[in-house]
């Protein structure tokens, strides 16, 4: 394998990381960057536990090489809000969503990115776009719930 330099925007830092252009993000995330957030789940993009934000897109970084980010920005669950006060953070709390937590990370980034594209879904619109996260605790009654909490909170 051939190192080579990156310079990547992570949560608003640029940052440098000197790995095989091919390496996943979800790695140089975890083992590079030290931000835990995101999580393996499958290491093929189906069950959306490593999701992070891509620009404004919701992607499965245990399938985006390194290589490909460019100069896009990164924002992880860790970068999504300071405090943990993203509308769609403070409506999973509200709605006690989290039963393990494995899967919230990817949920909650997924959420957030089909909600700044589509501020006012249907239920349908919200099963569709979060169709792909699998969550094996079954809270998808919650997690619907906490996503309608979110678009009514952010369009007040």
């Amino acid at each position: 394998y051939k190192m080579a330099n990156f310079s990547l925007k992570v949560n608003g830092k640029t940052q440098e990381v000197d790995v095989d252009a091919s390496t996943p993000m979800l790695w140089v995330l975890r083992d590079h960057l030290k931000l835990v957030g995101t999580k393996y789940g499958c290491g093929i993009a189906q069950c959306g536990a490593c999701t992070v934000h891509l620009g404004d897109n919701a992607v499965r970084s245990c399938q985006l090489p390194v290589s490909a980010v460019g100069e896009q920005e990164i924002t992880t669950i860790e970068g999504l809000s300071e405090n943990g006060d993203h509308p769609v953070q403070k409506a999973w709390i509200e709605e006690d969503v989290y039963q393990c937590g494995y899967c919230q990370a990817g949920q909650i980034m997924n959420a957030s990115a089909f909600l700044k594209k589509n501020p006012s879904p249907s239920d349908e619109e919200i099963e569709n776009a979060m169709n792909g996260n699998i969550c094996r605790c079954g809270t998808y009654t919650r997690i619907k719930k906490a996503i309608k909490n979110a678009a009514s909170t952010e369009n007040a």
